[in-house]
């Protein structure tokens, strides 16, 4: 018995929910032979007894299939997901978590790290949702593979799809492609209630929403429905991204929702033929700005080209290249940004009850403070940009 054999035999068992095996994925961590004896040591994401015993029955079968006598297989696995403690207005109750995905400006890499971040927690073992609320841009079905594919509607109620052990959801699976919105606020806010309410989301540990850029009717529809249970946002090392992303993170302090974190995209440049990494739009500058709101530095993501062709091919970096320095980079923000869930929901959750909007029927909510706006007269805007009058 050898270990190419071993290697061999376990590379026929498919990790539970994807069409990868465990030797692909990089989690058969050691290998012990004794003859015909064999002891296999197999570290995985996924926290559901089912995985691990799934993954022990058939590693096992494979290899007696393969000439091993006496099999011992070891699997390391986290811990259960905690259950959410979160208050106020919810929507969406079969979802314990929401995460939403912001930036202040387009262009920065918000759904691809959306999808990332949705596709490495899934293979970390939970069960994930993707919403893709950039109703103007919805670019996630193209980035999941899933271009061209329409959702199954059930009665009143639509099914999302699925991809990479992910549901999805986005506007760009109902529209014909290349069809363009032309939305006012108030249609932009009912879509936003529709995506959580109308569809049938499962019993998701966490639900990943890939928000519109700035911080609009979108954002503040999206925390008034559901308690928000963490925010990222994502912004480039340059200082006009980084004017915008402050005002993403601003954005989430009035609405009292927590930063998990913020991702710096196109930190960095690797070299495809050297592997050398080089600083070309700059890195690390988003440092001093997480630490002015109490937060920190998410995840640097380099410029690579698995991620171009990844995303406009339909194969995220992270399922696809998952031992290229940028997958490593997203495993790694999404152990971190689940850390940070945990801790959330130990100290009691989130409450969206103090952001509700307080004005009587037929008058619109101004997304500023009450205070800091001015008394406007009658027929009049109160000057906030808001639309009020």
């Amino acid at each position: 018995m050898t270990e190419e054999i071993v290697k061999s035999a376990l590379s026929k068992v498919t990790y539970p929910g994807f069409t990868k095996d465990i030797v692909a994925f990089g989690f058969v961590k050691e290998i012990k032979i004794d003859g015909k004896s064999v002891s296999v040591l197999v570290d995985i994401t996924s926290s559901a007894p089912e995985v691990a015993h799934q993954i022990t029955t058939e590693a096992t079968d494979e290899l007696k299939l393969a000439g091993c006598e006496n099999v011992v297989i070891n699997v390391q696995a986290p811990k259960m997901p905690r259950e959410s403690s979160s208050k106020g207005k919810n929507i969406a109750p079969q979802v314990k978590n929401f995460i939403m995905v912001s930036s202040g400006k387009g262009g920065v890499g918000k759904s691809t790290t959306s999808v990332n971040l949705a596709v490495a927690l899934a293979m970390q073992g939970k069960k994930v949702g993707l919403l893709d609320a950039d109703i103007y841009g919805p670019n996630i079905p193209r980035m999941m593979g899933l271009e061209g594919q329409k959702p199954e509607v059930i009665g009143n109620k639509v099914l999302p799809l699925k991809a990479y052990g992910v549901e999805v959801m986005s506007m760009g699976s109902l529209m014909e492609e290349g069809q363009s919105l032309i939305w006012r606020g108030a249609m932009i806010m009912k879509a936003i209630e529709q995506f959580l309410r109308d569809i049938l989301w499962s019993d998701l540990d966490c639900l990943v929403i890939d928000m519109p850029p700035g911080t609009g009717d979108a954002q503040l529809t999206l925390a008034q429905s559901v308690p928000v249970t963490v925010g990222v946002t994502v912004t480039t090392p340059q200082m006009v991204s980084l004017d915008d992303s402050r005002r993403s993170l601003d954005m989430f302090k009035k609405l009292n929702i927590p930063i998990a974190g913020v991702v710096e995209n196109m930190s960095g440049f690797i070299a495809p033929d050297t592997g050398v990494e080089y600083d070309i739009f700059g890195k690390g500058t988003s440092e001093a700005m997480a630490k002015q709101f109490d937060t920190h530095i998410l995840a640097q993501i380099p410029i690579e080209p698995a991620i171009r062709t990844g995303g406009d091919e339909g194969k995220p970096v992270i399922y696809f290249a998952p031992t290229s320095e940028t997958a490593k980079r997203y495993m790694a923000a999404a152990e971190d940004l689940w850390v940070t869930i945990e801790k959330i929901n130990e100290d009691g959750g989130v409450d969206n009850q103090a952001i509700q909007p307080n004005t009587p029927p037929g008058v619109s909510a101004c997304s500023t403070q009450a205070a800091a706006a001015p008394k406007a007269s009658s027929g009049e805007s109160c000057g906030t940009g808001c639309g009020c009058h």
